[in-house]
């Protein structure tokens, strides 16, 4: 039983009750809102979908890997820049990152340059993870369930970037090749795994078919720009025209 211990004479309504709200008890609305409180900025910001950049928070612009770091903000700003001249109501295929340094920092960093939207997932961790300075305001978002941090990277997601990086950025990766191997995303979603040399050294991919390789931000961008037309700017058949309420979405088959 939750108890309320203000110095008020009569209880709270429940949805003003902190002391209820942060308790076990109210899990699945601290849950909810994690889908709501997005939902409801991508839509007041019109963002129609994304493409994501996955990769090393710990690689720096003038460390040993720095050149991924620059790469990363290179193709951003490529990317955002050809979004942007998209004949659309809403932004197309707005650069998403986990909102933190690293890839993460070079990919909102190279959007901001082309003057573009760009969405940063941070998560809320004790000692590592701040949002960087490159991300729109209106679109920095802090989760406290990776879960949820994790749908919201899937859903608006027409197209994801790997970066190199550890196990979070192959956890994320894993996760969303289950999903498309396993068809239970019915939208298409382009798969670049950046750094050839990288990617072939820590696994072999090539039995699975489900991405390409690119090595410089230009072939980069021409498979995003190629794939993106093919799937989602040049359909065989219309699409169907997303509500009034809801962002266009990776839709599930279930």
């Amino acid at each position: 039983m939750i108890e309320d211990h203000s110095n008020n004479s009569h209880r709270p309504v429940a949805y003003l009750n902190e002391t209820f709200l942060e308790s076990p008890d109210a899990r699945g609305l601290r849950i909810l809102s994690e889908y709501l409180e997005p939902l409801s900025h991508f839509r007041d910001e019109k963002i129609q979908d994304t493409i994501v950049f996955f990769g090393s928070a710990r690689i720096s612009e003038e460390g040993p890997l720095g050149r991924y770091y620059r790469d990363a903000q290179t193709l951003a700003r490529l990317v955002t820049e050809w979004s942007s001249k998209l004949d659309s109501s809403s932004h197309r295929f707005v650069i998403c990152s986990g909102g933190g340094p690293g890839i993460m920092e070079a990919a909102n960093r190279g959007a901001s340059d082309a003057g573009g939207k760009t969405i940063g997932l941070n998560i809320g961790l004790p000692f590592e993870q701040r949002p960087n300075p490159f991300i729109t305001p209106e679109l920095s978002f802090e989760f406290h369930y990776f879960f949820m941090r994790k749908f919201w990277f899937a859903y608006l997601a027409k197209a994801m970037v790997i970066f190199p990086g550890g196990f979070g950025t192959m956890d994320e990766l894993f996760e969303i090749l289950t999903l498309a191997q396993t068809r239970k995303l019915e939208s298409k979603i382009v798969i670049v795994l950046y750094g050839t040399k990288f990617w072939h050294e820590v696994l072999n991919f090539e039995a699975l078919k489900l991405f390409q390789y690119a090595d410089d931000p230009e072939t980069a961008l021409g498979i995003l720009q190629e794939q993106l037309t093919r799937y989602f700017l040049e359909p065989e058949k219309p699409l169907p025209e997303a509500g009034p309420e809801t962002p266009e979405i990776a839709k599930s088959r279930v």
